[in-house]
């Protein structure tokens, strides 16, 4: 597997672009910015980019989303929860950076039992909602990428419209279920690994 992280925009948010080494199939996590410094990385690496997937739709993880598609010709793939989020910047904080951006509809409608093969690789979608209500995490051989549900050492917002703490700890805890040696790999800051989180989380302490 091909893994990469790029650290886009201006609230430094984490972005993957993951690909199968055998057939160069890939996709690309939460493009929120910095089109083309993301598409470099895929030229780099030889990959034809089958999808981009949207752990959620605030602005910060979807903000190159159509700069891609246009390049790529990508399918959009978002949570069937978020999709209202699209053409409503106080739900997707585009309001926050005072222009119009828009945003193309996605092509699949990702449910908690959806499934995504790139290759030879296969990734689960899991439901996570509370930061946004669509927020999905992604589970990959021994990688989970939790957007802003679950970051090393912190949880995500709750104070954005739609948040709701209690489903959020919900959600935290489908995490926490996985395996101890899971690798977290969020949408902002460093990565970490589910007994880490377990066992040093401040925000988790009495789980």
């Amino acid at each position: 597997m091909l893994l990469e992280k790029l650290i886009v925009g201006p609230i430094e948010t984490n972005c993957y672009v993951i690909g199968c080494k055998k057939t160069l199939e890939g996709i690309v996590i939460d493009p929120g910015a910095d089109g083309e410094k993301i598409l470099r990385v895929i030229k780099r690496n030889k990959l034809k980019i089958k999808y981009i997937v949207n752990t959620h739709a605030h602005i910060d993880h979807i903000g190159a989303n159509k700069y891609l598609k246009d390049a790529l010709g990508s399918e959009i793939c978002m949570h069937e929860k978020d999709i209202k989020f699209l053409e409503n910047p106080s739900l997707n904080l585009s309001v926050l950076i005072e222009r119009e951006i828009s945003f193309p509809y996605p092509d699949i409608i990702l449910t908690a039992s959806s499934q995504i093969n790139i290759g030879d690789l296969q990734i689960s979608v899991l439901h996570t909602p509370g930061h946004t209500p669509g927020s999905i995490s992604l589970v990959m051989n021994e990688c989970v990428f939790t957007g802003d549900t679950l970051f090393s050492g912190s949880i995500g917002r709750t104070d954005f419209p739609l948040a709701n703490y209690s489903q959020l700890m919900r959600s935290i805890n489908k995490i926490l279920a996985l395996p101890e040696n899971s690798h977290i790999y969020p949408g902002h800051g460093p990565s970490s690994q589910v007994g880490i989180e377990k066992r040093e989380n401040p925000y988790l302490k009495n789980k």
